[in-house]
């Protein structure tokens, strides 16, 4: 049974508890990816960081297989395309507390193990996180 990806989801339910606690929502997205619809000038490293937030977006849909927008750019209103699965986090400009995504194009199973995965590897003593400005 092929499932479908949780990011959109999460996505949703994370920008909600964002807003909903006065915070500012920016989206980590991969820039390399062809279906992204985005301002190719800020893009640094394959990677753009878009303020999501109610006072800088316009028309945001959160949808399954796209989200849209429309936001200013160096002051040009420019529309924007991101497919979920080019959403690399999703964090609060504030604190940065979030979420990070692992890659889907590496086999993301909708949040369950692979099932041919025969040993999980053991975790590490201590998580490392990369803040992200």
């Amino acid at each position: 049974m092929q499932i479908s990806s949780n990011r959109p989801y999460l996505l949703r339910a994370l920008y909600q508890w964002l807003v909903d606690n006065n915070l500012t929502p920016y989206l980590l997205v991969d820039a390399d990816r062809d279906d992204v619809v985005i301002p190719g000038q800020f893009v640094e490293d394959g990677r753009i960081v878009l303020n999501i937030g109610p006072n800088a977006v316009q028309g945001l849909d959160l949808g399954n297989r796209t989200i849209s927008f429309n936001a200013r750019f160096g002051g040009v209103a420019m529309d924007v395309l991101v497919p979920p699965a080019a959403v690399l986090g999703i964090y609060a400009r504030e604190n940065g507390r979030g979420m990070l995504f692992p890659d889907e194009a590496a086999g993301e199973t909708g949040g369950m193990p692979p099932e041919t995965d025969p040993e999980p590897t053991p975790p590490r003593d201590r998580p490392t996180l990369k803040v992200i400005k």
